[in-house]
């Protein structure tokens, strides 16, 4: 008995192994038997794996946390359904009222919308229908943004905790007790939840059991969500400092002075830079070895919007009321786009498309390239929450307390 090689060779294989390729032979033959009577998708995960009864959603969305990656880019690679030819038809598919506003970004994970509002209240939301799959009321407002990892959940709240879900159920798995209110996005990375608290400090906690692993303080809240790059952790404080933290170990590595607060405005790390926005009306790129200050570019009022970087351009909203582009390597001004009031929200770039929200009440859909308005859509409040794109919607939350989902309708 013989089988060939790659390269056409004939080679003689032991008694022992014919042996076994009969066994595999009678294992197909029976195989073929189940699947006559089970789909095999099902009989391969009953062979392999203990199936639940409802699995967890996939954790793997780009959406599955503020910024939609541990860089903090707010950039969508994956859309391709919204492009800058058929947003302007975007229209409402639901909207879901909370009674409180929201803040918070949403996160999608597996077609789930997961949100905060200030009614106290966390939300796992279908995001086709605008159902609710569950919720959790906690003691205070939820304005943190949550992250997505490995069938939990992960949201902080002015209540001062930073909460576990299971991303299923919507069971608390555990809590952690920080001195003050999160505001602060957290981020997951190698099993390490990342997070800062208005006591000052940044916290490394296990994702699995809460455990803290560390904290570093700086002089004044932190607001800023963490971004986590090639084992550096990377976060502003409204001490007016951005920090850089071995990610394992806690270590400073570096600061640098930006002038004035970080409040809420949280870096992006690209290609060796971490851009971040100012109380000082600046925009800043510094080198991410170093944090030697590459350059700023500037705005007429301060920055709380965090920044997006997608194809060589920096993205953000100014409280001067107009969203600005500039370049990512040289922070020259490419174009500047104007709305009717102050920008707290960070935009989110998908497929040349930017999406931002105003305190004009509005949400907007600009070209990338050129900042044309594409579209636009009026809630009753205005926008604070950072839209977040996934599978060719769009979702964002208002002062006046409700979740928007926008879709393209369907084809006639």
């Amino acid at each position: 008995m013989s089988i060939e090689t790659q390269n056409g060779n004939s080679k003689r294989i032991s008694r022992r192994k014919a042996s076994l390729l009969i066994t595999l032979l009678v294992l197909v033959v029976l195989a073929s038997v189940v699947f006559s009577v089970t789909p095999a998708r099902t009989w391969l995960i009953s062979l392999f794996h203990t199936q639940s009864s409802a699995p967890a959603a996939n954790s793997n969305s780009d959406a599955a946390m503020f910024g939609y990656d541990l860089q903090h880019t707010h950039f969508d690679t994956t859309e391709h359904q919204l492009t800058t030819g058929n947003v302007s038809n975007l229209k409402l598919d639901w909207s879901l009222e909370t009674n409180d506003m929201i803040i918070s970004s949403p996160a999608v994970a597996g077609g789930v919308v997961f949100v905060g509002s200030n009614n106290k209240r966390f939300y796992a939301i279908d995001g086709q229908n605008g159902k609710i799959l569950w919720s959790y009321v906690a003691k205070a407002d939820i304005g943190s943004s949550p992250a997505i990892a490995n069938g939990m959940v992960y949201v902080g709240s002015t209540d001062h905790k930073l909460y576990a879900f299971n991303e299923r159920t919507g069971a608390v798995v555990w809590t952690y007790n920080t001195s003050n209110a999160i505001w602060s996005s957290p981020s997951v990375a190698n099993g390490v939840v990342y997070v800062g608290s208005n006591d000052t400090t940044l916290y490394a906690l296990d994702a699995r059991t809460g455990t803290g692993l560390w904290g570093q303080a700086t002089n004044n809240y932190v607001s800023s969500s963490p971004a986590v790059v090639n084992g550096v952790v990377y976060v502003g404080s409204e001490d007016g400092n951005l920090y850089a933290f071995d990610a394992r170990k806690g270590k400073m590595l570096w600061s640098v002075a930006a002038g004035s607060a970080i409040r809420v405005s949280s870096p992006a790390v690209v290609n060796g830079v971490v851009y971040v926005g100012s109380e000082d009306d600046n925009l800043y790129a510094f080198d991410s070895h170093t944090g030697k200050t590459l350059w700023k570019a500037a705005t007429k009022s301060y920055i709380h919007s965090s920044p997006a970087v997608a194809e060589g351009v920096v993205y953000v909203g100014s409280t001067d009321g107009k969203m600005y582009a500039f370049s990512a390597v040289t922070g020259k001004q490419l174009w500047v786009t104007p709305t009717g009031a102050a920008i707290f929200s960070s935009p989110s770039v998908a497929n040349g498309v930017v999406y931002v929200g105003s305190q004009d009440d509005k949400l907007y859909a600009l070209d990338a390239e050129t900042g044309t308005v594409l579209w636009t859509y009026k809630t009753e409040r205005p926008v604070d929450s950072s839209p977040t794109v996934a599978n060719g919607m769009v979702y964002v939350g208002s002062w006046d307390g409700k979740l928007y989902a926008f879709g393209l309708p369907p084809a006639s």
